[in-house]
């Protein structure tokens, strides 16, 4: 009985998260222009999005504005963990306590904040405010998923390898940079996907050629929003699907393997 009602219940909740992205999808295929009738099925909407140079361009800015937001914020934030980890207590409470303040700040503060930062340095809207923006709300994340990683480092091992001859430098880098890579990546890909999803930084950092696709799809609202936006979620979502299932089979084989090599040593 129990295992009956766990299961009903675990149905329930990826009905309710998933049930959108279905609905989604399936109107993404409706030869109809209106969100509530399905008057036929056709994949036009997938060739008209290609020659649809809005949402192409909107869409482009925004793989642009979080790749390169993404690496500057990994680099930064990477080299902020560095050094408060080295601080002591007292001043890693007091920065750890700023680095929470700017994640739960809610995103309008952020915003606004920002758009009057830029103004008073007269910086121009464009992709440089749009980058700054990103940067500075990914830089949290990044310091929050490399810092456990740096307290988990053996610290014995980075010490052999400067007896052994290692400068500090190169020491570091084939000593504690495995070591620290997964926060790394896991802060990469944190700081891209918030990047990839902003919408209320984004609209008060913007300027008129640096549109990102959330601000493009909020200005469809008003009138109508064009059905190539399904198209083009769905591609994003079949993309993300895709991506996940190849890390998840890598792991399963390296899993696999770890366990093989474990028993022929036995």
């Amino acid at each position: 009985m129990k295992k009956i009602l766990s299961s009903t219940y675990i149905s329930f909740i990826f009905l309710f998260l998933y049930a959108p992205i279905a609905i989604l999808i399936f109107y993404s295929f409706n030869k109809s222009r209106g969100r509530g009738i399905f008057s036929g099925f056709t994949v036009d909407w997938y060739y008209k999005l290609f020659s649809n140079e809005l949402i192409l361009t909107s869409f482009l800015n925004t793989i642009i504005v979080a790749l390169l937001s993404s690496v500057i914020a990994t680099i930064v934030g990477t080299s902020a963990a560095i050094g408060i980890s080295n601080f002591n207590k007292k001043a890693k409470h007091s920065i750890m306590g700023m680095t929470y303040i700017s994640i739960i700040n809610p995103e309008i503060v952020t915003g606004i904040s920002l758009m009057l930062l830029f103004v008073i340095m007269k910086i121009k809207f464009g992709y440089t405010t749009l980058i700054l923006a990103h940067i500075t709300f990914s830089i949290p994340y990044v310091i929050l998923n490399v810092l456990p990683k740096l307290r988990q480092k053996d610290n014995s091992i980075f010490e052999a390898a400067m007896d052994l001859g290692c400068t500090t430098t190169k020491a570091f880098f084939k000593v504690v940079m495995p070591d620290i890579m997964p926060g790394i990546l896991a802060g990469f890909l944190m700081a891209l996907t918030y990047s990839l999803d902003d919408f209320v930084v984004s609209y008060f950092t913007t300027g008129v050629t640096s549109q990102t696709l959330p601000i493009t799809i909020y200005s469809m609202t008003r009138k109508r929003v064009s059905p190539e936006i399904n198209a083009i979620s769905t591609i994003i979502f079949v993309i993300v699907l895709i991506t996940l299932i190849i890390m998840n089979i890598k792991a399963i084989r390296k899993e696999k393997y770890i366990l093989q090599l474990k028993q022929k040593r036995k």
